[in-house]
């Protein structure tokens, strides 16, 4: 399954670091690509694509002003993460190829709720878009551990029990 995530409504100052952790995430997690939207921030898609060549993984990372025209022009499902929604059903995406999921940085238009096949609950609390997006990648894509799907990274760690070790490889 390929995994993109529409990260909507970065604002550079206050999001920074809450977006480049929905990036780092939707990575680590199995997604394959992120689209930010919202105020354009070089930083973040830099320190991003970095993250990626380092840690690896085949992750895109890419900025699109028009959030609408990504979702309306996606093939596959399209499942928006807000506490407002219903539960996840698992089984709703495992015979899908693409999947776009929609995580906001601000309150999301209403039109997002309509354009989007699904519209998902993680726990219909408050809480973190990061949190929901792990959750949902985690029941979606399972549980394999991390390390087993960047094997084309420039750094690994090595699991220890009491301290660290990472392995550079050239």
């Amino acid at each position: 399954m390929n995994v993109t995530v529409l990260r909507m409504g970065h604002r550079h100052e206050r999001d920074k670091r809450i977006t480049t952790h929905c990036a780092l995430v939707a990575r680590a997690f199995g997604a394959k690509k992120i689209i930010l939207s919202g105020e354009k921030d070089d930083s973040v898609l830099k320190s991003v694509a970095e993250a990626a060549l380092r840690w690896g993984g085949n992750f895109e990372v890419e900025y699109r002003e028009d959030w609408k025209s990504v979702l309306k022009n996606f093939k596959g499902l399209k499942a928006h993460l807000t506490m407002y929604g219903e539960k996840i059903k698992p089984a709703q995406f495992k015979k899908t190829k693409n999947v776009l999921v929609v995580i906001g940085a601000e309150k999301v238009p209403a039109e997002v709720y309509k354009l989007c096949d699904f519209n998902i609950a993680i726990g219909s609390q408050p809480h973190s878009e990061v949190a929901a997006l792990t959750v949902f990648l985690l029941k979606i894509l399972g549980e394999k551990p991390l390390w087993e799907k960047k094997r084309n990274a420039k750094l690994k760690i090595i699991p220890q029990r009491n301290s660290k070790k990472v392995v550079t490889k050239l």
